[in-house]
């Protein structure tokens, strides 16, 4: 097959959650691991950090992936989904997996696909772990893709667990109360194994308490030992944002930028931090110099994008992922700190989200351009348009994403801010994010 072939037989023949939703996502680790014993066990065969969350652990990834290379480690780093190509999910060193890579391997395993049926993020975690294992990885960083104790990548057995911040995103499948969410992110704490937790929210703290006295794993708050806050809004010149980090409430890593500007990146820090303590205290090598390069470069060393990207001047153009109410409020609150004359908003989403929660969040005197990502599980630009307008948001439907982000960039003067978001999928068809990379 030839590479577009290949994709299509992934997207075709195995459901893929991204883009149909429920239909993709299959409880239980039973498949994966058969897949694994048939390749060997690759995932025995290579350390790692295991990473879960609702929201910042894509961002966490990357950056303990950007410090950890800085370090000098050679370092997979496996996450999904992807924004334009399907091979910016498995990366050694930043270098995305070549395409002929992929040809090859889907080949070599047909056979083996068309008897176990395996979904399609189960066929990717095994390509995945196959992968760094064949490449020999000092060190990987996996993110979880849904959830957590059924995720396909819980396989493995990590040097530490890392959960981020839990709040409401895929209650159909992982529960409606914060508790039932936060037990299933818990559900990757290995015996053993310390586990760092970026916030200590109330509210889901003795979820992790619990599973981690239950596991014997050595359990940190990060938050209790990091703080970080931005002192500056980002560089017009370089998109660094300066950051003020403690450590136990002294100054730490003085003078520190991030290259992932945007507000939220202040509640994932203290957990990346605490995750490179306990990967120092099991004999790896990283200095300061080594994390302060590594948040500064994150974006070059690893490809990351879409997190408060900047895309455009005169006007101000940003992208960002966020995609459910907790992320989008977070979002929405640095866009009210900027200046501008007139807001515009690019917003499409998908149809299993709460949809008015995260329409309610929104500013109402700004002018909307609503879309759909060209994805089965995107709601209609029309009915988005209709249900904005119930809650009085001022816009209307285009046909595509490109269509409404031309006539957003049309409408804009120099002095007006150009905002595109509300799903990972609006965000992956902007042709600029790519070419400004």
């Amino acid at each position: 097959m030839t590479y577009s072939e290949t994709l299509a037989y992934l997207y075709d023949q195995l459901p893929m959650f991204q883009r149909v939703g429920t239909a993709g996502f299959r409880k239980g680790l039973g498949n994966t691991l058969v897949l694994a014993e048939a390749l060997g066990h690759p995932e025995q065969r290579f350390r790692s950090v295991h990473v879960a969350g609702t929201n910042g652990k894509g961002s966490s990834s990357h950056l303990l992936a950007a410090v950890l290379q800085a370090a000098g480690y050679k370092v997979g780093l496996y996450t999904s989904p992807h924004l334009r190509e399907f091979t910016e999910r498995i990366r050694v060193n930043g270098q995305e997996l070549a395409p002929e890579y992929l040809v090859q391997w889907v080949e070599k395993w047909r056979p083996l696909f068309e008897q176990v049926q395996p979904s399609f993020f189960e066929m990717c975690v095994a390509l995945a772990f196959d992968y760094f294992a064949e490449q020999r990885v000092d060190i990987a960083v996996v993110e979880v893709g849904l959830g957590g104790r059924f995720d396909s990548t819980n396989i493995i057995t990590p040097l530490v667990s890392l959960i981020t911040n839990i709040s409401f995103d895929h209650q159909a499948l992982l529960g409606n109360t914060l508790v039932e969410i936060a037990g299933e992110k818990a559900g990757i704490i290995k015996p053993g194994v310390p586990v760092v937790v970026s916030q200590t929210q109330p509210e889901v703290a003795e979820v992790f308490k619990r599973e981690a006295a239950a596991k014997l794993a050595h359990l940190v708050f990060a938050d209790q030992i990091y703080q970080a806050s931005f002192t500056a809004e980002p560089s017009a010149e370089t998109g660094l944002r300066p950051v003020a980090v403690t450590q136990h409430g002294r100054p730490y890593l003085p003078n520190t930028e991030l290259g992932l500007p945007g507000d939220y990146q202040q509640f994932n820090l203290p957990g990346v931090l605490a995750t490179l303590d306990e990967l120092r205290a099991q004999g790896f090598h990283i200095t300061e110099s080594a994390i302060r390069t590594g948040l500064r470069q994150v974006t070059r060393l690893t490809g990351m994008r879409g997190r408060w990207s900047i895309i455009g001047r005169q006007p101000l153009v940003v992208c960002d992922t966020g995609h459910n109410a907790a992320g989008l409020q977070l979002v929405v609150a640095q866009l009210r700190r900027l200046s501008y004359r007139q807001l515009h908003l690019v917003i499409g989403t998908v149809n299993d989200k709460d949809v008015a929660s995260m329409l309610a969040l929104l500013p109402a005197d700004g002018i909307y351009y609503f879309c759909a990502a060209k994805i089965p599980r995107a709601m209609p630009a029309v009915e988005l348009a209709q249900q904005a307008q119930a809650l009085g948001l001022v816009g209307r439907a285009y046909d595509s994403v490109t269509d409404a982000v031309a006539a957003a960039r049309a409408a804009a003067g120099p002095d007006d801010v150009v905002f595109i978001g509300g799903s990972t999928f609006v965000v992956a068809e902007v042709e600029e994010l790519f070419a400004v990379a």
